[in-house]
Protein backbone atom coordinates (compact mmCIF):
# COMPACT_ATOMS: atom_id res chain seq x y z
CA UNK A 1 0.00 0.00 0.00
CA UNK A 2 3.16 2.29 0.61
CA UNK A 3 4.42 1.94 -3.01
CA UNK A 4 0.82 2.48 -4.30
CA UNK A 5 0.17 5.76 -2.58
CA UNK A 6 3.95 6.80 -2.52
CA UNK A 7 3.05 8.68 -6.41
CA UNK A 8 1.63 11.27 -3.94
CA UNK A 9 4.16 12.27 -1.70
CA UNK A 10 5.61 15.58 -3.06
CA UNK A 11 9.03 15.84 -3.53
CA UNK A 12 11.39 18.25 -1.93
CA UNK A 13 12.35 20.16 -5.59
CA UNK A 14 7.90 19.92 -6.00
CA UNK A 15 7.33 22.03 -3.34
CA UNK A 16 6.88 25.09 -4.15
CA UNK A 17 5.10 24.69 -7.23
CA UNK A 18 2.75 22.72 -5.96
CA UNK A 19 1.88 25.15 -2.83
CA UNK A 20 1.56 28.19 -5.95
CA UNK A 21 -1.13 25.15 -7.65
CA UNK A 22 -2.26 24.74 -4.90
CA UNK A 23 -2.78 28.58 -3.77
CA UNK A 24 -4.32 29.20 -7.36
CA UNK A 25 -6.67 25.88 -7.27
CA UNK A 26 -8.18 27.65 -3.78
CA UNK A 27 -7.90 30.97 -5.37
CA UNK A 28 -10.35 29.56 -8.20
CA UNK A 29 -12.63 27.52 -6.20
CA UNK A 30 -12.96 30.61 -3.27
CA UNK A 31 -14.49 32.59 -6.21
CA UNK A 32 -17.23 30.28 -7.14
CA UNK A 33 -17.93 29.91 -3.07
CA UNK A 34 -18.53 33.50 -3.07
CA UNK A 35 -20.29 33.79 -6.19
CA UNK A 36 -22.78 31.35 -4.93
CA UNK A 37 -22.64 30.90 -0.80
CA UNK A 38 -25.15 32.67 -0.04
CA UNK A 39 -28.03 30.52 -1.93
CA UNK A 40 -26.34 27.45 -1.75
CA UNK A 41 -25.52 27.44 1.65
CA UNK A 42 -29.35 26.81 2.63
CA UNK A 43 -30.33 23.46 3.89
CA UNK A 44 -33.45 22.48 1.37
CA UNK A 45 -35.89 19.76 0.57
CA UNK A 46 -35.26 20.53 -3.75
CA UNK A 47 -31.71 20.48 -3.98
CA UNK A 48 -31.69 19.36 -7.33
CA UNK A 49 -33.98 22.75 -8.62
CA UNK A 50 -31.83 24.59 -6.55
CA UNK A 51 -28.35 24.24 -8.47
CA UNK A 52 -29.96 23.71 -11.69
CA UNK A 53 -32.10 26.86 -11.97
CA UNK A 54 -29.20 29.12 -10.07
CA UNK A 55 -25.45 27.72 -11.43
CA UNK A 56 -24.27 29.01 -14.54
CA UNK A 57 -20.89 28.19 -15.34
CA UNK A 58 -20.69 27.73 -18.78
CA UNK A 59 -22.02 24.39 -20.16
CA UNK A 60 -20.97 22.97 -16.75
CA UNK A 61 -24.05 21.14 -14.96
CA UNK A 62 -24.17 21.19 -10.74
CA UNK A 63 -25.46 17.70 -10.65
CA UNK A 64 -22.80 16.71 -8.19
CA UNK A 65 -23.68 19.55 -5.82
CA UNK A 66 -26.98 17.69 -5.74
CA UNK A 67 -25.72 14.51 -5.08
CA UNK A 68 -23.69 15.60 -2.27
CA UNK A 69 -26.63 17.26 -0.45
CA UNK A 70 -29.07 14.47 -1.31
CA UNK A 71 -27.52 11.38 -3.14
CA UNK A 72 -29.07 9.95 -5.91
CA UNK A 73 -28.05 8.81 -9.44
CA UNK A 74 -28.79 12.48 -11.09
CA UNK A 75 -25.94 12.07 -13.53
CA UNK A 76 -26.83 10.21 -17.19
CA UNK A 77 -25.93 6.43 -15.87
CA UNK A 78 -25.02 5.36 -19.52
CA UNK A 79 -22.27 8.00 -19.60
CA UNK A 80 -21.34 7.92 -15.86
CA UNK A 81 -22.21 4.66 -14.69
CA UNK A 82 -20.24 4.93 -11.73
CA UNK A 83 -19.98 8.60 -10.97
CA UNK A 84 -22.89 8.59 -8.13
CA UNK A 85 -20.90 5.78 -5.71
CA UNK A 86 -18.14 7.44 -6.37
CA UNK A 87 -19.68 10.39 -4.34
CA UNK A 88 -21.17 8.43 -1.85
CA UNK A 89 -18.21 8.91 0.69
CA UNK A 90 -18.21 12.91 0.13
CA UNK A 91 -21.82 12.76 0.23
CA UNK A 92 -22.07 11.29 4.02
CA UNK A 93 -18.82 13.65 5.22
CA UNK A 94 -21.49 16.86 4.03
CA UNK A 95 -23.98 15.35 6.19
CA UNK A 96 -22.19 14.77 8.82
CA UNK A 97 -21.04 18.92 8.10
CA UNK A 98 -24.71 19.79 7.68
CA UNK A 99 -25.22 18.32 10.99
CA UNK A 100 -22.32 19.93 12.98
CA UNK A 101 -22.78 23.49 10.89
CA UNK A 102 -26.73 23.76 10.20
CA UNK A 103 -25.67 24.51 6.86
CA UNK A 104 -25.24 22.79 3.43
CA UNK A 105 -21.28 22.73 3.04
CA UNK A 106 -21.76 21.20 -0.35
CA UNK A 107 -19.29 23.91 -1.85
CA UNK A 108 -16.70 23.22 0.37
CA UNK A 109 -16.92 19.61 -0.02
CA UNK A 110 -16.70 19.74 -3.47
CA UNK A 111 -13.75 22.49 -3.76
CA UNK A 112 -11.94 19.62 -2.04
CA UNK A 113 -12.20 17.49 -4.31
CA UNK A 114 -11.17 19.76 -7.23
CA UNK A 115 -8.39 21.65 -5.50
CA UNK A 116 -7.19 17.82 -5.10
CA UNK A 117 -7.68 16.64 -8.34
CA UNK A 118 -6.03 20.18 -9.84
CA UNK A 119 -3.14 20.07 -7.71
CA UNK A 120 -1.48 16.30 -8.39
CA UNK A 121 -2.67 16.89 -12.03
CA UNK A 122 0.20 20.06 -11.89
CA UNK A 123 2.29 17.09 -9.97
CA UNK A 124 1.73 14.59 -12.51
CA UNK A 125 2.45 16.70 -15.64
CA UNK A 126 5.09 18.39 -14.00
CA UNK A 127 6.91 14.38 -13.79
CA UNK A 128 5.40 13.07 -17.46
CA UNK A 129 7.49 16.29 -18.85
CA UNK A 130 10.69 15.83 -16.53
CA UNK A 131 10.91 12.35 -15.70
CA UNK A 132 8.93 10.89 -18.72
CA UNK A 133 9.88 13.37 -21.79
CA UNK A 134 12.81 14.16 -20.12
CA UNK A 135 12.71 18.16 -19.92
CA UNK A 136 14.28 20.01 -17.33
CA UNK A 137 12.43 20.56 -14.37
CA UNK A 138 12.04 24.00 -14.98
CA UNK A 139 10.77 23.59 -18.18
CA UNK A 140 8.58 20.80 -17.04
CA UNK A 141 7.00 23.29 -14.61
CA UNK A 142 6.67 25.96 -16.93
CA UNK A 143 4.85 23.41 -19.10
CA UNK A 144 2.56 22.59 -16.18
CA UNK A 145 1.62 25.91 -15.72
CA UNK A 146 0.86 26.48 -19.37
CA UNK A 147 -1.63 23.83 -18.99
CA UNK A 148 -3.01 25.72 -15.96
CA UNK A 149 -3.44 28.48 -18.16
CA UNK A 150 -5.96 26.97 -20.73
CA UNK A 151 -9.25 28.57 -19.82
CA UNK A 152 -11.68 25.47 -19.69
CA UNK A 153 -8.29 24.10 -17.38
CA UNK A 154 -9.21 26.72 -15.24
CA UNK A 155 -13.20 26.48 -15.55
CA UNK A 156 -13.43 22.75 -14.98
CA UNK A 157 -11.02 23.40 -11.78
CA UNK A 158 -14.00 25.12 -10.30
CA UNK A 159 -16.96 23.57 -11.87
CA UNK A 160 -18.66 20.99 -9.57
CA UNK A 161 -18.92 18.75 -12.68
CA UNK A 162 -16.86 15.33 -13.60
CA UNK A 163 -14.07 16.87 -15.76
CA UNK A 164 -11.55 17.77 -13.40
CA UNK A 165 -11.71 14.49 -12.24
CA UNK A 166 -11.45 12.72 -15.16
CA UNK A 167 -8.81 15.04 -16.24
CA UNK A 168 -6.25 13.91 -13.29
CA UNK A 169 -7.20 10.50 -13.76
CA UNK A 170 -6.18 10.49 -17.00
CA UNK A 171 -2.93 11.87 -16.51
CA UNK A 172 -2.17 10.06 -13.81
CA UNK A 173 -2.77 7.09 -16.31
CA UNK A 174 -0.34 8.53 -18.89
CA UNK A 175 2.31 9.39 -16.05
CA UNK A 176 2.39 5.40 -14.70
CA UNK A 177 2.41 3.97 -18.00
CA UNK A 178 5.20 6.40 -19.06
CA UNK A 179 7.23 5.55 -16.21
CA UNK A 180 6.40 2.21 -17.47
CA UNK A 181 7.59 2.65 -20.76
CA UNK A 182 11.22 3.76 -19.87
CA UNK A 183 11.33 0.87 -17.19
CA UNK A 184 10.79 -1.94 -19.88
CA UNK A 185 7.66 -2.91 -17.83
CA UNK A 186 3.96 -4.01 -18.30
CA UNK A 187 1.08 -2.29 -17.25
CA UNK A 188 -0.34 -4.91 -14.81
CA UNK A 189 -3.55 -6.56 -14.90
CA UNK A 190 -4.67 -5.29 -11.46
CA UNK A 191 -3.70 -1.70 -12.67
CA UNK A 192 -5.73 -2.05 -16.00
CA UNK A 193 -8.71 -2.97 -14.49
CA UNK A 194 -8.66 -0.60 -11.45
CA UNK A 195 -7.58 2.23 -14.20
CA UNK A 196 -10.31 1.27 -16.25
CA UNK A 197 -13.22 1.20 -13.43
CA UNK A 198 -12.20 4.41 -12.13
CA UNK A 199 -11.71 6.32 -15.75
CA UNK A 200 -14.87 4.40 -17.26
CA UNK A 201 -16.60 4.71 -13.81
CA UNK A 202 -16.35 8.50 -13.90
CA UNK A 203 -17.11 9.13 -17.73
CA UNK A 204 -17.68 5.90 -19.99
CA UNK A 205 -15.94 7.02 -22.91
CA UNK A 206 -12.71 7.72 -21.14
CA UNK A 207 -12.76 3.61 -20.61
CA UNK A 208 -11.24 3.46 -24.36
CA UNK A 209 -8.45 5.21 -23.41
CA UNK A 210 -7.51 2.71 -20.46
CA UNK A 211 -6.99 -0.09 -23.07
CA UNK A 212 -5.09 2.71 -25.63
CA UNK A 213 -2.90 2.87 -22.52
CA UNK A 214 -2.40 -0.63 -22.16
CA UNK A 215 -2.12 -1.52 -25.71
CA UNK A 216 0.85 1.30 -25.98
CA UNK A 217 2.25 0.29 -22.54
CA UNK A 218 1.99 -3.62 -23.56
CA UNK A 219 2.73 -3.84 -27.00
CA UNK A 220 0.14 -6.03 -29.34
CA UNK A 221 1.81 -9.30 -28.41
CA UNK A 222 0.70 -9.38 -24.64
CA UNK A 223 -2.04 -6.57 -24.98
CA UNK A 224 -3.95 -9.18 -27.29
CA UNK A 225 -3.16 -12.38 -25.44
CA UNK A 226 -6.53 -14.62 -25.01
CA UNK A 227 -6.93 -14.42 -21.22
CA UNK A 228 -5.36 -11.31 -20.20
CA UNK A 229 -7.65 -9.31 -23.40
CA UNK A 230 -10.22 -11.17 -22.12
CA UNK A 231 -9.38 -10.45 -18.54
CA UNK A 232 -8.47 -6.55 -18.66
CA UNK A 233 -10.64 -5.98 -21.93
CA UNK A 234 -13.64 -8.07 -22.63
CA UNK A 235 -15.07 -9.00 -18.83
CA UNK A 236 -14.23 -5.00 -17.17
CA UNK A 237 -16.35 -3.49 -20.26
CA UNK A 238 -19.31 -5.94 -20.33
CA UNK A 239 -19.28 -5.97 -16.42
CA UNK A 240 -19.52 -2.11 -16.19
CA UNK A 241 -22.20 -1.88 -18.97
CA UNK A 242 -24.02 -4.73 -16.94
CA UNK A 243 -23.83 -2.35 -14.10
CA UNK A 244 -24.76 0.62 -16.08
CA UNK A 245 -27.80 -1.74 -17.36
CA UNK A 246 -29.02 -2.74 -13.62
CA UNK A 247 -28.53 0.50 -12.18
CA UNK A 248 -31.26 2.09 -14.94
CA UNK A 249 -33.24 -0.41 -14.43
CA UNK A 250 -33.02 -0.42 -10.54
CA UNK A 251 -32.77 3.73 -9.97
CA UNK A 252 -33.97 5.54 -13.32
CA UNK A 253 -36.70 3.32 -15.12
CA UNK A 254 -39.36 3.37 -12.15
CA UNK A 255 -38.91 7.52 -12.55
CA UNK A 256 -39.03 7.58 -16.35
CA UNK A 257 -42.26 4.90 -16.39
CA UNK A 258 -43.69 7.42 -13.71
CA UNK A 259 -43.23 10.38 -16.06
CA UNK A 260 -44.27 8.74 -19.15
CA UNK A 261 -47.53 7.92 -17.07
CA UNK A 262 -47.99 11.09 -15.64
CA UNK A 263 -47.40 12.36 -19.36
CA UNK A 264 -50.04 10.11 -20.54
CA UNK A 265 -52.98 11.01 -17.98
CA UNK A 266 -52.16 14.94 -18.40
CA UNK A 267 -52.48 14.32 -22.64
CA UNK A 268 -55.63 11.93 -21.99
CA UNK A 269 -57.12 14.70 -19.88
CA UNK A 270 -56.23 17.66 -22.26
CA UNK A 271 -57.73 15.67 -24.88
CA UNK A 272 -60.83 14.87 -23.00
CA UNK A 273 -61.56 19.27 -21.82
CA UNK A 274 -60.98 19.80 -25.54
CA UNK A 275 -63.58 17.22 -26.50
CA UNK A 276 -65.86 18.77 -24.11
CA UNK A 277 -65.53 21.88 -25.00
CA UNK A 278 -65.36 21.32 -28.95
CA UNK A 279 -68.74 19.25 -27.82
CA UNK A 280 -70.40 22.45 -26.09
CA UNK A 281 -70.28 24.88 -29.06
CA UNK A 282 -71.71 21.62 -31.21
CA UNK A 283 -74.88 20.58 -29.50
CA UNK A 284 -76.13 18.93 -32.19
CA UNK A 285 -73.15 17.34 -33.93
CA UNK A 286 -72.73 13.60 -33.84
CA UNK A 287 -69.76 12.30 -31.92
CA UNK A 288 -67.74 11.37 -34.86
CA UNK A 289 -67.65 14.98 -36.10
CA UNK A 290 -66.83 16.32 -32.27
CA UNK A 291 -64.14 13.91 -32.47
CA UNK A 292 -62.82 14.79 -35.76
CA UNK A 293 -62.56 18.47 -34.74
CA UNK A 294 -60.85 17.74 -31.03
CA UNK A 295 -58.16 15.58 -33.42
CA UNK A 296 -57.76 18.41 -35.59
CA UNK A 297 -57.28 21.07 -32.96
CA UNK A 298 -55.14 18.82 -31.09
CA UNK A 299 -53.07 18.50 -34.02
CA UNK A 300 -52.75 22.46 -34.87
CA UNK A 301 -52.11 22.83 -30.76
CA UNK A 302 -48.91 19.66 -31.50
CA UNK A 303 -48.06 21.65 -34.37
CA UNK A 304 -47.06 24.75 -32.58
CA UNK A 305 -45.60 23.50 -29.13
CA UNK A 306 -42.90 21.72 -31.38
CA UNK A 307 -42.60 24.94 -33.49
CA UNK A 308 -41.68 27.06 -29.88
CA UNK A 309 -39.50 23.58 -28.73
CA UNK A 310 -37.56 24.32 -31.62
CA UNK A 311 -36.83 27.79 -31.04
CA UNK A 312 -35.41 26.61 -27.83
CA UNK A 313 -31.47 27.00 -27.47
CA UNK A 314 -31.48 23.68 -26.14
CA UNK A 315 -33.30 22.65 -29.49
CA UNK A 316 -31.95 24.98 -31.62
CA UNK A 317 -28.25 25.11 -31.31
CA UNK A 318 -28.24 20.77 -31.32
CA UNK A 319 -27.38 19.83 -35.00
CA UNK A 320 -28.74 17.19 -37.12
CA UNK A 321 -28.21 13.71 -35.99
CA UNK A 322 -26.61 10.62 -37.89
CA UNK A 323 -29.93 9.23 -37.21
CA UNK A 324 -32.91 9.14 -34.38
CA UNK A 325 -32.27 6.98 -32.17
CA UNK A 326 -30.87 6.57 -27.70
CA UNK A 327 -27.75 7.02 -28.34
CA UNK A 328 -27.80 7.84 -32.11
CA UNK A 329 -29.51 11.48 -30.56
CA UNK A 330 -26.09 12.40 -29.69
CA UNK A 331 -24.62 12.60 -32.84
CA UNK A 332 -24.08 15.57 -35.10
CA UNK A 333 -23.44 16.13 -38.85
CA UNK A 334 -23.96 19.38 -39.70
CA UNK A 335 -22.58 21.66 -37.57
CA UNK A 336 -19.40 23.18 -38.97
CA UNK A 337 -16.28 21.17 -38.26
CA UNK A 338 -13.69 24.20 -39.62
CA UNK A 339 -15.35 26.83 -37.18
CA UNK A 340 -15.67 24.25 -34.50
CA UNK A 341 -11.82 23.83 -34.84
CA UNK A 342 -10.93 27.78 -34.74
CA UNK A 343 -13.35 28.91 -32.46
CA UNK A 344 -14.33 26.24 -30.00
CA UNK A 345 -11.48 23.41 -30.03
CA UNK A 346 -8.70 25.70 -30.07
CA UNK A 347 -10.00 28.78 -29.10
CA UNK A 348 -12.60 29.09 -26.42
CA UNK A 349 -11.12 26.01 -24.59
CA UNK A 350 -7.81 28.03 -24.54
CA UNK A 351 -9.02 31.69 -24.22
CA UNK A 352 -12.70 32.58 -23.07
CA UNK A 353 -14.66 34.18 -25.61
CA UNK A 354 -15.17 38.23 -24.71
CA UNK A 355 -18.96 37.74 -26.04
CA UNK A 356 -21.09 35.26 -24.45
CA UNK A 357 -18.49 35.32 -22.03
CA UNK A 358 -19.11 31.53 -19.89
CA UNK A 359 -22.48 31.17 -21.22
CA UNK A 360 -24.15 27.72 -22.38
CA UNK A 361 -25.29 26.76 -25.61
CA UNK A 362 -28.58 25.34 -23.75
CA UNK A 363 -29.54 28.46 -22.58
CA UNK A 364 -28.76 30.94 -25.56
CA UNK A 365 -24.97 31.39 -26.22
CA UNK A 366 -24.73 30.67 -30.63
CA UNK A 367 -22.39 27.48 -30.67
CA UNK A 368 -19.85 29.63 -33.01
CA UNK A 369 -18.35 33.11 -31.20
CA UNK A 370 -15.99 35.02 -32.62
CA UNK A 371 -13.65 36.85 -30.67
CA UNK A 372 -13.55 40.83 -30.95
CA UNK A 373 -9.24 41.00 -31.17
CA UNK A 374 -6.77 39.68 -33.49
CA UNK A 375 -4.69 38.86 -30.35
CA UNK A 376 -6.01 36.08 -29.40
CA UNK A 377 -6.33 34.23 -32.99
CA UNK A 378 -2.41 35.38 -32.74
CA UNK A 379 -2.13 33.30 -29.60
CA UNK A 380 -4.27 30.76 -30.70
CA UNK A 381 -1.90 29.97 -34.21
CA UNK A 382 0.68 30.00 -31.98
CA UNK A 383 -0.42 27.13 -29.40
CA UNK A 384 -1.47 24.95 -32.99
CA UNK A 385 2.15 25.85 -34.27
CA UNK A 386 4.10 24.69 -30.85
CA UNK A 387 1.28 21.63 -30.80
CA UNK A 388 2.46 20.84 -34.21
CA UNK A 389 6.32 21.41 -33.63
CA UNK A 390 6.06 19.39 -30.38
CA UNK A 391 4.49 16.19 -32.70
CA UNK A 392 7.31 16.30 -35.09
CA UNK A 393 10.29 16.60 -32.59
CA UNK A 394 8.25 13.56 -31.01
CA UNK A 395 7.11 11.42 -33.97
CA UNK A 396 9.70 8.55 -32.81
CA UNK A 397 8.37 8.64 -29.16
CA UNK A 398 5.46 5.51 -28.19
CA UNK A 399 4.65 7.84 -25.19
CA UNK A 400 3.91 10.81 -27.26
CA UNK A 401 1.52 8.32 -29.74
CA UNK A 402 -0.12 7.13 -26.44
CA UNK A 403 -0.66 10.79 -26.01
CA UNK A 404 -1.93 11.63 -29.25
CA UNK A 405 -4.25 8.16 -29.13
CA UNK A 406 -6.36 9.86 -26.51
CA UNK A 407 -6.49 13.05 -28.74
CA UNK A 408 -7.48 10.98 -31.74
CA UNK A 409 -10.16 9.44 -30.04
CA UNK A 410 -11.68 12.59 -28.74
CA UNK A 411 -11.42 14.02 -31.67
CA UNK A 412 -13.01 10.95 -33.50
CA UNK A 413 -16.13 10.95 -30.62
CA UNK A 414 -16.33 15.11 -31.22
CA UNK A 415 -14.97 16.01 -34.40
CA UNK A 416 -15.85 13.13 -36.33
CA UNK A 417 -19.42 12.13 -35.01
CA UNK A 418 -20.29 14.99 -33.60
CA UNK A 419 -20.81 14.58 -30.23
CA UNK A 420 -21.02 17.28 -28.38
CA UNK A 421 -19.47 19.38 -30.66
CA UNK A 422 -21.97 22.03 -30.05
CA UNK A 423 -20.19 22.95 -26.70
CA UNK A 424 -16.82 20.80 -27.79
CA UNK A 425 -15.14 22.78 -25.49
CA UNK A 426 -16.35 21.92 -21.84
CA UNK A 427 -14.91 18.40 -22.62
CA UNK A 428 -11.49 19.77 -23.52
CA UNK A 429 -10.22 18.68 -20.25
CA UNK A 430 -10.10 15.38 -21.23
CA UNK A 431 -7.37 16.32 -23.47
CA UNK A 432 -5.89 19.65 -23.73
CA UNK A 433 -2.87 17.93 -21.24
CA UNK A 434 -1.64 16.95 -24.28
CA UNK A 435 -0.64 19.54 -25.77
CA UNK A 436 2.00 20.51 -23.34
CA UNK A 437 3.03 17.29 -23.56
CA UNK A 438 3.99 17.37 -27.36
CA UNK A 439 5.54 20.81 -26.68
CA UNK A 440 7.71 18.87 -23.75
CA UNK A 441 9.19 16.88 -26.84
CA UNK A 442 10.13 20.15 -29.09
CA UNK A 443 11.45 22.14 -25.79
CA UNK A 444 13.42 18.68 -25.11
CA UNK A 445 15.40 18.91 -28.52
CA UNK A 446 15.86 22.36 -29.08
CA UNK A 447 19.70 23.98 -28.47
CA UNK A 448 21.13 27.17 -27.53
CA UNK A 449 19.53 30.63 -28.85
CA UNK A 450 16.21 28.21 -30.44
CA UNK A 451 16.32 26.66 -26.94
CA UNK A 452 15.61 30.16 -25.28
CA UNK A 453 13.43 30.98 -27.81
CA UNK A 454 11.22 28.19 -27.71
CA UNK A 455 11.07 29.37 -23.47
CA UNK A 456 10.43 32.64 -24.00
CA UNK A 457 7.73 32.23 -26.64
CA UNK A 458 5.72 29.43 -24.03
CA UNK A 459 6.53 31.91 -21.28
CA UNK A 460 4.87 34.66 -23.03
CA UNK A 461 1.61 32.35 -24.31
CA UNK A 462 1.24 31.06 -20.24
CA UNK A 463 1.09 34.24 -19.13
CA UNK A 464 -0.54 36.19 -21.67
CA UNK A 465 -3.77 33.31 -20.70
CA UNK A 466 -3.37 33.37 -17.17
CA UNK A 467 -4.03 37.20 -17.35
CA UNK A 468 -6.56 37.00 -20.04
CA UNK A 469 -8.59 34.19 -18.94
CA UNK A 470 -7.90 34.88 -14.78
CA UNK A 471 -9.34 38.59 -16.21
CA UNK A 472 -12.65 37.25 -17.98
CA UNK A 473 -13.16 34.86 -14.94
CA UNK A 474 -12.89 37.27 -12.48
CA UNK A 475 -14.88 39.73 -14.19
CA UNK A 476 -18.12 36.67 -14.69
CA UNK A 477 -17.59 35.62 -11.29
CA UNK A 478 -17.39 39.16 -9.01
CA UNK A 479 -19.42 41.47 -11.69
Amino acid sequence: MRKVFGIFRIRKEERWPTVLAALWSVLLNGLVIAAYYDRFKVISERYFRLFVDNFHLSGYDPLTYSVLSSWSTAYNIYRHPLLAFFMYLPNQVNQLLMQLTGINCVQFVMAAMLVFCSVYSFVFLTRIFHEVVQTGFKDAVLLAWLHGSFAYVMVASMAPDHFALSMFVLILILYVCGKKMKKGQLLSRWQAILFFFLTAGISLNNGIKVFLAGWFTNGSRVFFRPMRFLLTVILPAALIWFVARQEYHHYEYPHWKARQEAKKARASAHREKVYQQVADTMPLAPPERIKAATDRILKQQAAEKAKQRQKKPSVAHQGKPIKRGEFWDWTDVSTSRTLSVVENLFGESVQLHQRWLLGDTLRGRPVIVHYRWRINYAAEAVLVLLFLGGIWAGRRSRFLWLAMSFFGFDMLLHLGAGFGINEIYIMSPHWMFVYPIAIAFLLRDLRGRWLMGGRAVTAMLTAWLFLYNGYFIVRYLCG
